[in-house]
């Protein structure tokens, strides 16, 4: 079987708040294998991390990211929601993210938007010094992918797909294009969303072509090990920690 990775979906955000500096540690505390994060292009042309489009559901302020300077958005408090002792924590920067990642672990990018914010994302990789297969970029929009991959040579890229399937013939259909696709545009795998339609055959057909799949957003025991018998590479979850420690330990 190959390294499973279990991935930190937002940071360790069942039990901090998501997409920010403390749950980012918390994975890293945790011994965690890599961090999932969104980024989103900023009013001032900056990146920050965050995975909606506004403010709202994380801050209680609604405020559009697109249309707001960093130095606004960093003044939200970002933590109280999910408890009063993440009181102050703030939307960080994908610098500031880049920044927390151990020198043996991994980062996944998923990128919000449209592919304006490309350059920006290279000018803050390159920045950061981290070696490039510690860092993973992914998104659902394929032009956006498409352009990636011209920029990152040398960085892995994964299409994120989901659907909402009523069968196993049906689920093959609709990721058998998948995967053309993902090929025909040198991408290095997919990133699904779970479902209890995933199968052997499918995850096969993924590595037979030498592909890789990764499977979001898991948080039972039943899922996981589901998972693991069918040998995906990584099982992203919101506590990570935990679910590996009851499937592996």
């Amino acid at each position: 079987m190959n390294s499973l990775l279990f991935i930190a979906h937002r940071g360790e955000s069942y039990d901090a708040p998501e997409n920010t500096l403390e749950s980012i540690n918390l994975a890293w505390e945790k011994n965690d294998d890599a961090v999932e994060i969104d980024i989103r292009m900023t009013g001032d042309n900056k990146i920050a991390v965050i995975h909606d489009s506004n403010t709202g559901r994380v801050s209680g302020t609604y405020f559009k990211v697109a249309s707001q300077s960093l130095n606004t958005l960093k003044k939200l408090d970002v933590g109280i929601y999910k408890d009063k002792k993440y009181t102050g924590a703030r939307i960080p920067s994908l610098s500031e993210v880049l920044d927390t990642v151990p020198e043996n672990k991994i980062i996944f990018i998923e990128i919000k938007g449209k592919y304006n914010i490309l350059e920006q994302l290279k000018l803050n990789i390159r920045k950061s010094k981290l070696k490039p297969d510690q860092v993973k970029i992914m998104g659902f929009d394929f032009t956006t992918l498409k352009k990636a991959r011209a920029l990152f040579n040398n960085y892995e890229i994964f299409c994120l797909r989901k659907f909402g399937v009523e069968s196993t013939p049906f689920f093959n259909l609709n990721h058998n294009k998948i995967i053309e696709a993902v090929l025909k545009h040198k991408f290095n795998g997919i990133n699904i969303r779970y479902s209890k339609y995933l199968n052997k055959y499918f995850v096969n057909k993924i590595h037979k072509n030498g592909l890789k799949i990764f499977v979001w957003t898991v948080n039972s025991i039943e899922a996981g090990e589901k998972l693991i018998k069918l040998e995906v590479d990584g099982i992203t979850s919101d506590r990570p920690f935990w679910l590996k420690k009851q499937l592996l330990l």
